[in-house]
């Protein structure tokens, strides 16, 4: 029997600590998916590769591994709509995120890290399936502030936090393009203010940048794609298939936790 009909060498291939070959291979298209995902449709890229991410990586790396990648995934996709960003949203937003990266410092210690699968599990259900309004309301400064502050704190915990960003910035009184430009932007500076956060609580980044490297190139290149598909793919139906796929990854999640 050849390599080419025998891939058990897949499963003793060591690309990183506690990953294989095939687990890198399947982060890669996830990050590509999800940057599509989030570039076409304006929401749910994160929750989705997190959610598969949270099934290989090791809940210790699991959220800063994550913002790692979504840094370069937001980013791209704020630099390639820059000409629609708008500054008041983004300085508001950015005070309160800055001021909550700084209090979960403080408040990370508290958790038990092999809880982290289990919350991102249940946290991904509730994005699934719970209600979470679109902002009616006027975008005022104190408004933008907190929600800066409300949805950092959550990214440090649960990681994909898209959702709740998406409702305050009230995508529903935005165009396609100011939403995305802005929604980038503020989600790059959380994440980066993630990393930031975890540096200071001592996670080494260093072994994981190879492939976390090539895991934002792929998103960089789902984010190409999925702005050339932005307003012609019908969300409606598409939103009913990808909510039972994260609520599938995230059954899988828990039942990986219980057994």
């Amino acid at each position: 029997m050849t390599w080419l009909s025998d891939f058990t060498w897949l499963s003793n291939f060591t690309w990183l600590p506690d990953l294989t070959l095939l687990d890198s291979v399947i982060l890669l298209i996830s990050s590509f998916l999800g940057s599509l995902l989030t570039a076409a449709l304006g929401v749910g890229g994160g929750a989705f590769l997190i959610a598969v991410m949270a099934s290989i990586v090791p809940p210790l790396a699991l959220i800063p591994a994550h913002g790692v990648v979504q840094i370069g995934s937001n980013g791209a996709r704020a630099w390639l709509s820059r000409s629609h960003f708008n500054s008041t949203i983004f300085y508001a937003f950015s005070l309160g995120a800055i001021l909550a990266a700084v209090a979960s410092v403080f408040l990370m210690g508290l958790f038990d890290v092999s809880w982290i699968p289990i919350g991102v599990a249940l946290f991904i259900l509730w994005l699934s399936w719970a209600p979470v309004p679109e902002s009616t309301r006027p975008r005022s400064r104190g408004f933008l502030f907190t929600g800066g502050a409300v949805t950092t704190l959550a990214t440090m915990v649960f990681g994909a936090t898209g959702p709740l960003v998406s409702a305050w910035l009230g995508r529903a009184n935005s165009d396609r393009w100011s939403y995305t430009a802005n929604f980038s932007a503020c989600m790059t500076l959380q994440h980066v203010l993630k990393i930031f956060a975890f540096i200071w609580l001592g996670f080494e980044f260093i072994e994981w940048l190879p492939l976390l490297g090539m895991m934002i190139a792929a998103g960089y290149l789902g984010t190409k794609v999925g702005l050339k598909l932005l307003g012609k793919i019908p969300e409606a139906v598409f939103k009913q298939v990808f909510r039972w796929v994260l609520t599938a990854l995230a059954i899988k999640l828990l039942w990986n936790a219980v057994s």
